[in-house]
């Protein structure tokens, strides 16, 4: 296992992409060639051919729409391309954004509706179905074993090298991914499926923000038919082609921009407050400290008129303290609209707080001071907040 983690982070550092000036859209077609992908029980589709003939159609219409984007395709033809390569055509052409379009399939005929993927580990027990099946297909190349370091896409130990590099391009994949899913839900009236984490090798290594797009399930007869059909076609197009329109904007490129200047203006109200608060404890309340703290303690007992205001202190200080040492909480969703505190969406959820990114408000709930308290308290939140995910706390948190 360390070999293998070892290997990846090597393989990982020593990415050395040619830099291009231009936008870089990478459009991945899954499956192809001997690889068939999800087969339809009712049309007997190939997921193959939906896959390729929606990115071709997506392709014309950002080059239409957008003639300075440069958009590249794995695939334009029904050709088998391993994992690796795919990956590897992102970062020879150091891409701003990967787009995996893939089609669902389920054991149960029931299973309908979209759903948009990002790199993680976090829901990688729920979704490992998912990321086995896709991942599967390395074992249609030759040596995979050598290629992949050892990496078994049926073993559940080879998906933990996925936890330490799974947030790098996490805030712009989650962007693009609930844009996608909006897309689908609002414009075409999709069952939502949400956007979740899984762990596909083919995002893990490349080195951009990227998605997996499941279009819906082959193995769902009117969903097959949906899929297969022109309309069907044109309106997924239409969906993952208006969320490009919605993350590239002048303003998409200036992202990081506007984060740096929110952190330093929350620096420049930081500092003086605590240079304020610091320096006349130093000079004026140094020797009274003690006194103070030690006095309450005592007026508590009696009864005496000064414990209204030494209890305060404690009840300001304790909060605080959890808060300073807090480093992991859990976001429940994304949002274009500033959500009000008492709106329907919070599901009755008290104290949450938001975090501006860009055009997105991403809502979180919970100070927590390890990873694993934020994570059980993930699992019970996740009946409410389907997909919720455990993050780093902010710095530039907004109650």
């Amino acid at each position: 296992m360390c070999k293998i983690f070892r290997s990846l982070v090597v393989f990982t550092l020593l990415l050395t992409p040619v830099t291009v000036s231009a936008f870089t859209v990478v459009i991945d077609a899954g499956h192809g060639g001997k690889d068939y992908g999800a087969v339809g029980h009712y049309l007997k589709l190939n997921e193959k051919d939906i896959n390729l003939d929606i990115s071709l159609r997506l392709a014309s219409k950002i080059r239409t729409a957008y003639p300075e984007v440069k958009v590249v395709l794995t695939r334009s033809t029904d050709v088998f391309i391993p994992l690796q390569e795919r990956a590897n055509i992102v970062n020879r052409n150091n891409a701003d954004l990967f787009i995996c379009v893939h089609t669902n399939s389920a054991d149960s005929r029931k299973a309908y509706g979209a759903e948009v993927f990002i790199l993680g580990t976090e829901k990688m027990e729920t979704n490992l179905d998912v990321a086995m099946r896709e991942n599967s297909v390395i074992k249609l190349e030759a040596d995979y074993q050598t290629t992949y370091q050892g990496f078994d896409p049926n073993s559940i130990d080879s998906y933990i090298i996925f936890e330490l590099m799974q947030n790098q391009y996490m805030d712009n994949s989650l962007r693009f991914a609930s844009m996608v899913q909006q897309r689908f839900v609002i414009d075409n009236k999709r069952t939502d499926r949400g956007v979740r984490q899984a762990g596909f090798l083919v995002l893990l290594r490349s080195a951009c923000p990227s998605v997996l797009i499941e279009m819906g399930f082959i193995s769902n007869k009117e969903e097959e038919i949906y899929l297969g059909s022109d309309k069907g076609k044109r309106e997924i197009t239409a969906a993952i082609f208006n969320a490009f329109a919605d993350y590239y904007k002048p303003e998409a490129k200036a992202d990081k921009k506007p984060e740096q200047k929110a952190e330093q203006k929350v620096e420049q109200k930081t500092e003086p407050k605590s240079e304020q608060k610091a320096e006349p404890k130093s000079e004026q309340k140094a020797e009274p400290k003690p006194e103070q703290k030690a006095e309450p303690k005592q007026e508590q007992k009696d009864g005496n008129k000064p414990q209204a205001g030494s209890q305060t202190k404690p009840q300001q200080a304790s909060p605080q303290t959890k808060k300073e040492q807090a480093k992991y909480t859990v976001q429940l969703f994304a949002s274009r609209h500033l959500l009000k505190s008492n709106d329907k969406e919070f599901k009755g959820l008290k104290n949450c707080f938001r975090v501006k990114r860009g055009e997105w408000y991403k809502y979180m709930h919970g100070h927590y001071a390890t990873e694993a308290e934020a994570k059980e308290a993930c699992k019970k939140l996740d009946s409410q907040f389907k997909g919720c995910f455990v993050v780093p706390i902010p710095e530039d948190i907004q109650k």
